[in-house]
């Protein structure tokens, strides 16, 4: 990832928006020949999960996703091939911060893609990361720690 700092993300799902990228997606997923593991983590059966909207709004920088058919040429370029995936924006690039296997791992879980952002913007981004943190976290225990070890670097 580039030094420069992160300004936005976008999660892009595996599946297509339109009402027939939808219905294939749901006819797919029932035959078990397609997956999305950012679907999992964002949405029930229908409707957005309740606790991604809480979640996300933990998260340092601005969060939306979108489907296959709805990306621009940036995220196009960035994300062929590699969906499901979270997408980190710079003002100059546009590169892939989690992939289909690290939201895999997340397990349907908002709190754990927070969490899976978090140490990926922490790992792509040294110098702004105590802000990052702060922002996020609002706990002064874990601020203390990561300024304390953040320091050692």
């Amino acid at each position: 990832m580039s030094a420069a700092p992160v300004i936005r993300l976008t999660g892009v799902y595996n599946a297509e928006g339109s009402l027939l990228g939808e219905l294939r997606y749901v006819v797919g997923r029932r035959l078990g020949r397609t997956h999305c593991a950012l679907c999992d983590i964002t949405h029930g059966h229908v409707h957005e999960k309740a606790a991604w909207r809480h979640a996300r709004r933990r998260l340092a920088v601005p969060f939306t996703a979108v489907h296959l058919d709805e990306r621009d040429q940036r995220e196009r370029e960035a994300s062929d091939g590699r969906t499901p995936c979270v997408l980190a924006h710079t003002a100059d690039d546009v590169r892939v911060l989690l992939g289909p296997v690290e939201l895999e791992r997340c397990a349907g879980d908002p709190d754990a893609l927070v969490a899976a952002v978090e140490r990926a913007l922490a790992g792509a981004q040294p110098v702004g990361v105590r802000r990052l943190f702060e922002h996020a976290s609002g706990g002064r225990l874990r601020r203390r720690w990561l300024i304390r070890h953040m320091s050692r670097e």
